[in-house]
């Protein structure tokens, strides 16, 4: 049992709002490469993705493990992002602040549900088993890429006006 819920029911607890993160987030991305701060998604993402992290560490667990590593780092960057978006206001260097931040959040979850994906569709883990194959490689590098993308162009393009 996890917060009154049998474990079945506390995993698809975490994996749907881990997946309203992921997917809040790429609206999130969308709206900085298209220089729109969409308020609302804003902070749905920040708190989906939030407690998608901090769910994470109510698994029974024995060791650590790298998914708890990624969840730390997640924790520490979050309230950067939101320091920088709320607080600061985007103003000055907290632009650039604020959208590393979102980006690499997003990323870790994106990271950890490939890693997800490569260990629970059964063709994956055929042409992956062990997470260390080729095909796992490459779909972690393309993701990789994609954010540092996101990321240059939303530099660019996300100039919004600022108070304070």
């Amino acid at each position: 049992m996890v917060l009154g819920m049998s474990l079945r029911h506390f995993t698809l607890l975490h994996v749907l709002i881990c997946l309203a993160g992921i997917t809040s987030g790429f609206v999130v991305a969308y709206g900085l490469v298209s220089g729109q701060k969409l308020d609302r998604w804003t902070a749905f993402f920040l708190v989906t993705t939030t407690l998608t992290s901090a769910t994470g560490y109510l698994f029974p667990f024995h060791e650590l493990l790298p998914s708890h590593i990624i969840g730390a780092i997640s924790l520490l960057i979050l309230p950067l992002a939101i320091f920088a978006r709320y607080v600061r206001r985007l103003a000055g260097s907290w632009r650039r602040t604020y959208i590393l931040a979102a980006m690499i959040a997003l990323y870790l979850n994106v990271f950890v549900l490939i890693v997800q994906v490569f260990r629970k569709i059964p063709a994956l883990k055929e042409i992956a088993p062990t997470g260390t194959e080729a095909p796992f490689k490459l779909a972690q590098l393309l993701a990789l890429v994609v954010f540092f993308l996101l990321a240059v162009l939303a530099d660019k393009k996300f100039r919004p006006v600022t108070t304070g």
